[in-house]
């Protein structure tokens, strides 16, 4: 069973799929099952390079910025609103600045982060 906005991965292949409509069923790929992918939080190791921070009307990643090299990345942010209608994703390229832009009028209140070593974070605004 899956539920809304869960994140999950395929250990042979590295595919990542989040859940748009939850289901019975199970998710597989490369013929095996897809791992749930549980996000960290600031309470957790590492977590003050890698939590999404909420600062006026954009989302950083880290209370000081995450490297944004080739050997270690955020591949992509995601904020997701209160009621969990409203989704705005970003993908991030390498050297860019780990942020994102975000409308008030969306009212985001919570975001993912994915970190290409770390896996994926979460943060609360």
């Amino acid at each position: 069973m899956t539920n809304h906005l869960e994140f999950y991965r395929c250990e042979i292949c590295g595919n990542i799929v989040q859940v748009m409509h939850a289901g019975a069923g199970e998710l597989v790929c490369c013929g095996k099952p897809m791992s749930l992918l549980k996000p960290f939080s600031q309470t957790d190791e590492k977590g003050e390079k890698h939590v999404p921070v909420f600062i006026e009307n954009k989302i950083q990643i880290g209370s000081e910025f995450h490297p944004m090299i080739e050997e270690h990345h955020i591949e992509f942010i995601q904020a997701i609103s209160e009621d969990k209608k409203c989704i705005k994703t970003k993908f991030l390229n390498i050297n860019q600045e780990p942020s994102m832009t975000i409308n008030a009028d969306d009212n985001f209140n919570s975001a993912f982060e994915y970190c290409n070593i770390h896996g994926l974070w979460y943060g609360e605004k």
